[in-house]
C-alpha cells in the first residue's frame, strides 16, 4: 500500500484535475462555437441544433452512476486516464464527421469519456483532503471547466476562422492527449487515503444509509438539476445568441463569451474558499454553505435583463453579474461530500451529476424549441432563471444539517 501523499503532491493532483477540467470544457465548447458554421454546412434549423447540442448529455447523464460506481471500486489513476483518452479521441474524430448522425454519435462518445470528470474529481478530493478543507480544492478543480470556456472561446473561434471547423476539432482533441504524461507520472499507482480525509460521524452513517432514495441525496439531485439547467443554457446557447442577436462576428462572440465564463470560473474556488474560512472561524457549516449558494443562485436573476438590454456592453456586464452563480459550485460539492457515506461518495456524485446533466439534456432542447416557436431567446432564458431559483427550495427544505466538523473527528 502506498504512503499517504504529501501536501505538495496532493495539490499537484488538484492542479492536474484543474487542467483536465479545462480540457473537458474546451472539448465541449467546440461544438457550441462551431455551430454557426456546422449548421450552415448541414442546413440545421434551431430544433435540430438544439438536438445536436444536447446529444453529448444523453450519454454523459446515463454514464454518471456507472462511472461513479467504478470510481468507488477501481484505481482512479487508470480509470481517469482511460476515459480521458476516450473523450480526447472522440473530440478529434468529430472533424471527419460528414452527417448529423455522425456528429451525434461522436458527441455521445465524448459524453461517455467525460463522465469521469466530476465523479472522479470529487472522489479524489475526498480521498486527499479532510472535510473542512474540501471547499477550496473542490471549487478549484471544477473551476477549470469555466476556465476552459473562458480561454477556449476566443481560441476555438480563431482556430475555426484560421483553419475551419474540421481541423479545429482535430487539433483540440488530439493535442489534449499530452495531459496523460504528467497524470501518470504524479498520481500514485496505489492509493491510501489520508486517515483524516474520510472522517464522518457515526450518526451520519446511521442517518444516511446511502440508498438512492435518501432524502439528502434526493434534495441534492433536485438542486443540482436546477443548477445544471441554468449553466448549460450558458454553455450551449450563448455563442449562438451573440452571433444571431447581437450581430457579432465569430471572433467577437468568442471574446465576449469568454468574460462571463471567466467570471463564473473565478467565482467557483472563491465561493468555496470564503465558506471554508468562515467555517474555520466558527460559523455553522450548513447555514454558511447554503447561504452562499442562495446569494449565488439569486445573482442568476440578472440574466433576464441581460437578454433584454439594447446595448451590447450593458448586456455583457449583466451577463458577468449573472455568472456569479459560480460562487455556489464549491459549496454544492462540499455539501455532497458532507452528506455522502465515504464508501459511496462516487455513486452519490454520479447521481448528483446525472441529475445536473438531465438539466443539460433538457435545457438546450427546450431553449431551441422556444426560440423556434417565439423567435426570441427571452422565454428560454426566463425558464432557466426560474428553474435555478427554484433549486434553492430543494437545498433548504430537503437537504438536512451537515455533520459539524468537530463531530466528524470522533468517527
Amino acid at each position: 500500500m502506498a504512503a499517504v501523499v504529501s501536501n505538495a503532491r496532493r495539490w499537484t493532483i488538484v492542479g492536474l484535475l484543474f487542467a483536465a477540467s479545462l480540457i473537458n470544457y474546451l472539448d465541449r465548447a467546440t461544438l457550441a462555437l462551431a455551430l454557426p458554421a456546422i449548421s450552415q454546412d448541414l442546413a440545421l434549423g434551431p430544433t435540430l441544433k438544439g438536438i445536436l447540442l444536447s446529444a453529448f448529455f444523453w450519454s454523459y447523464a446515463v454514464m454518471q452512476v456507472p462511472v461513479g460506481w467504478c470510481a468507488d471500486r477501481f484505481n482512479l489513476r487508470w480509470l481517469y486516464a482511460g476515459l480521458f483518452a476516450l473523450w480526447s479521441v472522440a473530440c478529434g474524430l468529430t472533424g471527419v464527421a460528414s452527417s448529423l448522425s455522425a456528429l451525434i454519435g461522436l458527441r455521445m462518445l465524448l459524453g461517455v469519456g467525460e463522465s469521469i470528470y466530476l465523479a472522479g474529481g470529487t472522489k479524489i478530493v475526498a480521498a486527499f483532503f479532510p472535510p473542512e478543507e474540501r471547499g477550496l480544492p473542490s471549487g478549484l478543480f471544477d473551476s477549470g471547466s469555466r476556465a476552459g470556456l473562458a480561454l477556449g472561446a476566443p481560441l476555438i473561434a480563431w482556430l475555426i476562422v484560421r483553419y475551419g471547423w474540421r481541423r479545429m476539432f482535430f487539433l483540440v482533441g488530439f493535442s489534449a492527449l499530452f495531459w496523460l504524461i504528467p497524470w501518470l507520472s504524479v498520481y500514485p499507482s496505489e492509493q491510501r487515503r489520508d486517515p483524516t480525509a474520510g472522517r464522518i460521524a457515526t450518526g451520519a452513517r446511521e442517518r444516511r444509509n446511502g440508498t438512492p432514495l435518501s432524502r439528502d441525496l434526493f434534495g441534492i439531485c433536485v438542486g443540482f438539476f436546477c443548477f445544471g439547467y441554468y449553466w448549460y443554457l450558458l454553455v450551449t446557447w450563448l455563442p449562438d445568441y451573440l452571433v444571431k442577436v447581437r450581430r457579432l462576428t465569430l471572433l467577437e462572440a468568442g471574446s465576449y463569451a469568454s468574460l462571463p465564463y471567466l467570471i463564473f470560473g473565478t467565482c467557483m474556488p472563491l465561493g468555496g474558499w470564503i465558506a471554508d474560512r468562515l467555517i474555520h472561524s466558527g460559523w455553522n457549516e450548513t447555514r454558511t454553505r447554503k447561504g452562499i449558494i442562495t446569494a449565488a443562485f439569486l445573482s442568476g436573476l440578472m440574466l433576464i435583463p441581460a437578454v433584454r438590454a439594447t446595448d451590447t456592453r450593458s448586456a455583457l456586464g449583466l451577463l458577468c453579474g449573472a455568472s456569479m452563480v459560480g460562487l455556489a459550485t464549491g459549496n454544492l460539492m462540499a455539501i455532497l461530500q458532507g452528506c455522502a457515506p465515504t464508501d459511496r461518495l462516487g455513486v452519490w456524485t454520479g447521481w448528483e451529476n446525472l441529475a445536473g446533466n438531465l438539466g443539460g439534456v433538457l435545457s438546450p432542447m427546450a431553449t431551441g424549441f422556444l426560440i423556434a416557436r417565439t423567435g426570441s431567446y427571452l422565454p428560454g432564458v426566463a425558464v432557466a432563471v426560474i428553474v435555478l431559483v427554484a433549486g434553492l427550495l430543494s437545498y433548504w427544505t430537503l437537504v438536512g444539517e451537515l455533520i459539524p466538523t468537530a463531530r466528524r473527528t470522533s468517527a
